[in-house]
């Protein structure tokens, strides 16, 4: 049986006095850790809320969102992770759109809170991490009013268990359901590919409500019994004390934090010597930061993995077949299905493009409530039954190892011709200025689309746009070279470090079909 909650009981089993959370100065152990938890279910279970109906969170990365999570899991209800970045308006159409009863949130977002509570009547309880204050009950009042013991639920691993948002980069976001099983399969996934033991330290330095901080880093560090450091505002500065303070031996990245880490002027490889494992995705690490890391920190071993909200991890790259493989994101991890399939649903052979998908217990129960959404994820179920959908286009080697051209919407039409704004994206990194671009479609009345490319320069760099149109000629095909470049300072950007590109190319479409 895989519940989410056995793995904090079984690390507790081997580690009870050992410490499982640190948060700046507070430290909870294995076995606090595991009463807290049984008193957060005990007291949900005493609200009478039948079993799967759904607690939101709203919270940065405290030592009572790992209480939280456990405390849910072992209640038979679905923990929802609601990002703490949304307007008050938005916040409050996710929980009603998640049907959300009970809302733990962190004092730091009582304003926002108190502007989102009238617009969720459903809401009935709301639980405080700071104390009681604005009508919610305080937190640690309410695990103090109800016992440690074991919670009597009936929970089986196929049950829904979390739902985390979409990133919303285009349109609403959707709220991703999974089991038990699936994600504790993913931590067992990332155990593996990640090489974690019971010895390391693991910082978890971006958001706790996106699967890459709670499911790729946090759910596996708990499962092994490794010591997690929540590490909150990230900055390079607090992450590189944080590594020499705490002996931090591995952490997961998304690229644009790898990127600040090796261009911040401060940068102190003394002060880092304990870190040994790096694990990034979320977005694409442009090839130059892989480069660097492993230059400045020779010890550093990296994995790139790659995955999705709706299916954990997909496929990684482990530091032995760098740099050879250099630009590629894996193959297949460890007891997952990958496959690669044309848009009739025929496998893609080596070398020609196809859309990345998937199959098995990994995959999520559903887009909550929306079932066109659904149905649209798993786009052959005739033909290809069980298989889920990235919206990912790549290639597959002899190997087996997967190249990511881009997403299949962000591909671009110009004159007939299929264009990835990755290749070109790729090829603009070949400059040695470029810290990050991005590359998009944009409307033209002869050609339908053409690329356009913004740029952000390395400090210091100077790079002009001659020289740019230079480089993508020697590289490029004619039609897939940017006829638009603009150098900007930084990018919009979701909190798992995807720049949304949508931001960028809607002023150019306002008024005018894109194709979908």
């Amino acid at each position: 049986m895989m519940l989410a909650g056995d793995m904090l009981t079984r690390a507790t089993a081997r580690f009870a006095a050992k410490t499982a959370v640190v948060q700046d100065e507070r430290r909870i152990s294995f076995g606090a850790l595991d009463a807290a938890a049984n008193r957060l279910a005990n007291g949900l279970n005493s609200l009478g809320l039948p079993k799967g109906a759904k607690v939101a969170i709203v919270s940065r990365n405290l030592l009572e969102y790992a209480i939280a999570f456990f405390g849910v899991a072992r209640s038979g209800l679905v923990l929802v992770n609601v990002s703490v970045l949304y307007a008050p308006d938005e916040m409050a159409w996710v929980l009603g759109r998640a049907d959300a009863r009970v809302l733990i949130h962190d004092s730091a977002f009582d304003d926002k809170i108190a502007a989102v509570a009238p617009l969720c009547p459903q809401i009935a309880t709301r639980l405080r991490f700071g104390g009681a204050a604005g009508g919610a009950t305080g937190f640690d009042d309410f695990l103090a009013a109800h016992p440690a013991t074991a919670p009597q639920v009936d929970i089986d691993e196929r049950d829904p268990f979390c739902m985390t948002y979409t990133g919303g980069t285009t349109g609403r976001p959707k709220g991703v359901l999974c089991s038990h099983r699936a994600r504790t399969l993913t931590a067992h996934t990332v155990v593996i590919e990640e090489s974690l033991t019971e010895r390391d330290v693991v910082a978890i330095v971006t958001p706790l409500f996106h699967v890459a901080a709670l499911n790729i880093m946090f759910q596996p560090a708990m499962l092994i019994g490794a010591t997690c450091v929540f590490i909150t505002p990230w900055s390079a500065a607090k992450f590189t004390d944080t590594v020499a303070r705490e002996g931090v031996t591995a952490a997961f990245m998304v690229p644009t934090q790898a990127n600040m880490l090796v261009a911040d002027p401060n940068f102190d490889a003394a002060k880092l010597a304990t870190w040994k494992k790096l694990s990034f995705a979320g977005a694409p690490m442009p090839d130059w930061v892989q480069v660097e890391m492993m230059k400045r920190l020779p010890e550093l071993k990296l994995t790139q993995i790659y995955g999705q909200s709706e299916m954990g991890v997909l496929t990684s790259l482990r530091h032995w077949y760098l740099p050879q493989k250099l630009g590629s994101i894996g193959r297949a991890a460890y007891n997952v299905d990958v496959g690669l399939f044309d848009l009739d649903g025929n496998p893609a052979g080596v070398g020609a493009i196809g859309e990345i998908a998937s199959r098995g217990d990994n995959l999520m129960l559903e887009y909550y409530n929306e079932p066109e959404q659904t149905a649209a994820f798993y786009k052959h179920p005739d033909k290809l039954p069980g298989w889920g959908f990235t919206g990912d286009v790549g290639t597959i080697d002899a190997e087996g190892f997967i190249t990511l051209l881009d997403r299949a919407k962000d591909m671009l039409i110009s004159g007939g011709e299929n264009v990835y704004p990755k290749e070109i994206e790729d090829a603009l990194y070949a400059l040695p200025q470029v810290a990050e671009c991005a590359v998009f479609g944009i409307p033209d009345e002869k050609f339908g689309e053409l690329p356009a490319a913004y740029i952000a320069l390395k400090p210091g760099a100077t790079l002009s746009e001659a020289e740019v149109v230079a480089h993508c000629e020697a590289l490029l095909a004619r039609h897939k070279r940017p006829r638009l470049i603009k150098f900007v300072t930084d990018f919009p950007k979701t909190p798992i470090g995807k720049i949304q590109k949508n931001l960028l190319k809607d002023p150019y479409w306002a008024g005018r079909i894109k194709r979908i």
